[in-house]
């Protein structure tokens, strides 16, 4: 056979071999310098895309720059209320849009470190998808069961289980680090008696979006894994996915707890009485793009598949609501697919996951009713020829 026909033969068995066996190019990842691309090299419309971020920019967050009045004066009705965990003045709007994994646009200080409030749920969340996977917890079962220190005592804390936590909806009655679930966000109407005798509702059947409950899902998940939650996320989600040292995750100055021996920092799920994760746009991109990619970073699974796919699945108490994740099952970010979920925080902080587009963005100090807006630009950008 002839050099020619060997070459011939060889390009005919690869094209076959590829088709049998379903090959397509590897999905990208950042190493330590990560790749920028102009929206043209991926079909995106690159006037829409600066259309974005000038709406990113031009329509910044309400909140003032001093978070700590911003605080106080959100949670003024809560009986004594007060700052517990660290706090810093926020930045300026910032944010980064990721098109196929390579950064295709980015706005302000993507460097900064920010508080982020309530995103800080979602990689709680992941900690709780960590001890899943390894068979410290099942979801379903009763956090009795492993946590026996009074917390979950009683005919109605006794049948909360980790989904019920997860998911917002456990109803929980009780005190933590000193403040009372019934302090956290209570209704405008009523006393303080009121709200301490109400009648409690059925585990799993009513949404209560509440940093007491979310805390101490926290707590249970120390008493399980017996190591700080920042240190398990740091090892088995940060570093492998490339993310910067400079994040942190804080607790409050009365939330250290006796563990084997050693006092450990309960850490909070927001920044609702301060601390909660703290963190830059870059990282925040980092781990929305590990969502993306189902849990796989490079050749590894840092956590499984089955748990990426269950956080953005609507909750029985919340369709908008999964494991706490948020869910666009009732259309909170507009007309764009139910299958986008977002992490949310105070003051408008957002990362977002489409994987029909193959995108993540990351917006911070954005007017939370904006963020609909925002990602039906870019949405439409990837759309437009």
């Amino acid at each position: 056979m002839s050099l020619t026909n060997h070459i011939k033969h060889f390009i005919v068995f690869g094209l076959f071999f590829s088709f049998q066996t379903g090959f397509t190019q590897q999905p990208y990842f950042p190493d330590s310098t990560w790749q920028t691309k102009k929206p043209s090299e991926l079909k995106m419309n690159a006037t829409l895309i600066d259309s974005a971020i000038s709406f990113a920019i031009h329509n910044e967050t309400k909140t003032d720059y001093d978070l700590r009045i911003a605080n106080l004066k959100a949670y003024a009705n809560e009986p004594d209320y007060r700052i517990a965990g660290p706090m810093r003045e926020r930045g300026k709007p910032a944010g980064i849009i990721l098109k196929n994994g390579y950064i295709v646009a980015q706005w302000g200080d993507v460097k900064r470190v920010d508080m982020t409030f309530s995103v800080s749920k979602s990689f709680l969340s992941t900690v709780a998808g960590l001890a899943i996977d390894d068979h410290l917890i099942k979801i379903d079962d009763k956090v009795n069961e492993y946590v026996w220190d009074g917390k979950f005592d009683g005919e109605h804390n006794s049948k909360i289980t980790w989904r019920h936590l997860l998911t917002q909806s456990s109803d929980w009655s009780g005190c933590l680090f000193d403040v009372c679930d019934w302090a956290d966000r209570p209704p405008r109407q009523g006393t303080i008696d009121d709200w301490k005798n109400r009648k409690l509702l059925e585990p799993g059947s009513t949404f209560e979006y509440n940093d007491v409950r979310v805390n101490l899902l926290a707590y249970s998940l120390l008493q399980v894994i017996r190591k700080p939650l920042p240190a398990v996320l740091r090892e088995k989600i940060m570093n492998p996915i490339g993310a910067s040292s400079t994040w942190r995750w804080y607790g409050y100055d009365n939330s250290f707890v006796n563990v084997d021996g050693q006092m450990i920092e309960s850490v909070s799920g927001g920044g609702h009485f301060g601390g909660g994760i703290f963190i830059n746009a870059l990282d925040q991109a980092r781990f929305g793009l590990l969502f993306l990619r189902k849990g796989k970073w490079k050749n590894k699974q840092l956590i499984s598949e089955q748990w990426v796919n269950s956080v953005n699945q609507p909750s029985a108490a919340n369709k908008s609501y999964g494991l706490m994740w948020w869910t666009n099952e009732e259309n909170r970010l507009g007309n764009v697919s139910k299958k986008i979920y977002t992490a949310d925080g105070f003051g408008g902080n957002f990362i977002v996951v489409d994987n029909e587009h193959d995108l993540v963005i990351v917006a911070r100090w954005l007017e939370p009713s904006k963020i609909g807006e925002l990602v039906r630009l870019v949405i439409s950008a990837t759309e437009s020829k």
